[in-house]
């Protein structure tokens, strides 16, 4: 256990002994002349022996405190190298924290194109299901699904998150060969789907006039953690998952997916957001990650066809 005297004195005592003047220092430290004397005073008593010689105008130290001054300056001096060299660190390095799928079907694509722009600044992304701390920084900013305000932190609302079935090309085309016609959405729940008991299936069903009783929800099929993980079942012939439009458009294009009802896209209700702490906002890489996040998300949702657009990012405040 350290055995030190009150820091507030001792700061006092080394900002004063280092000006030889008690205003000089008050004013270094955003305290009164009165409070800096009393620190010191503080400090003698607890020291038993006077620090200063007062006289009018200065104080000088006695032989206690020029010993004391050069050991407390050089202390002083390592903690303040070692808080700038944290925030030329912290401000070096940017953390980002999104979901599993957030980070496979879209910003890991896109990411590096941000650093590239960015030459000085590292670029950190975690993934993860849960809710990471922020203000106590787990991460910089984040992009988090849900219906937003979140307190004391700023949002933006970069994307609606919306959902339709999609599978592999040959998985519809096997499924139209054995109906012998076009598959409609009322033939879906004697498909394969990619986790059956999901909520999601529920109100798309709904949403499309489809019945599906208990029997349809609970039978056997793929269960996944997230719909990264029943995308890619779903390119591999598994079955038909329920996938975001947005985030699936690649592989649509490059032909891994394919959409059976373009025209029949069901909303959950919430969004995707861009947050951060907004004692942030202005912080340079938050800023500058801001501001490349939002245009490119409006640019890929300008990119996305079949009536897919969703409206544009918005701050929420």
């Amino acid at each position: 256990m350290r055995r030190l005297p009150p820091l507030a004195a001792i700061r006092a005592f080394e900002a004063a002994a280092r000006t030889e003047n008690f205003t000089a220092a008050a004013a270094e430290l955003g305290m009164t002349q009165a409070a800096v004397s009393y620190q010191v005073k503080s400090l003698e008593e607890r020291m038993g022996s006077p620090l200063f010689v007062r006289e009018r105008g200065r104080v000088r130290l006695t032989p206690l405190g020029a010993r004391l001054l050069p050991a407390l300056s050089t202390a002083f001096d390592t903690i303040e190298s070692a808080f700038a060299s944290h925030r030329q660190e912290d401000e070096s390095l940017l953390t980002v924290s999104t979901t599993h799928t957030f980070a496979n079907t879209w910003l890991a694509w896109r990411l590096g194109a941000f650093q590239m722009e960015h030459t000085d600044l590292a670029v950190r992304m975690t993934t993860s299901n849960e809710l990471c701390d922020l203000r106590a920084g787990d991460a910089d900013v984040a992009i988090r699904a849900g219906g937003g305000g979140w307190e004391g932190l700023e949002h933006h609302r970069l994307f609606e998150s919306s959902f339709t079935p999609m599978a592999s090309p040959d998985c519809i085309r096997e499924a139209e060969r054995k109906l012998g016609r076009k598959l409609e959405p009322e033939d879906m729940p004697n498909q394969n789907l990619i986790g059956p008991g999901d909520d999601w299936w529920q109100q798309w069903f709904a949403d499309n006039g489809v019945p599906a009783d208990e029997q349809v929800l609970r039978k056997a099929g793929i269960r996944l953690d997230n719909q990264a993980n029943e995308g890619h079942a779903a390119m591999a012939g598994q079955g038909f998952a329920l996938l975001t439009p947005l985030l699936w458009k690649g592989d649509v294009a490059a032909g891994r997916l394919a959409v059976p009802f373009p025209d029949r896209v069901s909303a959950r209700g919430w969004a995707y957001w861009l947050v951060y702490p907004t004692d942030r906002k202005l912080t340079p890489k938050v800023k500058r990650f801001r501001e490349w996040l939002i245009p490119e998300m409006e640019r890929s949702q300008a990119d996305v066809h079949g009536g897919w657009t969703q409206p544009t990012a918005t701050a929420a405040e």
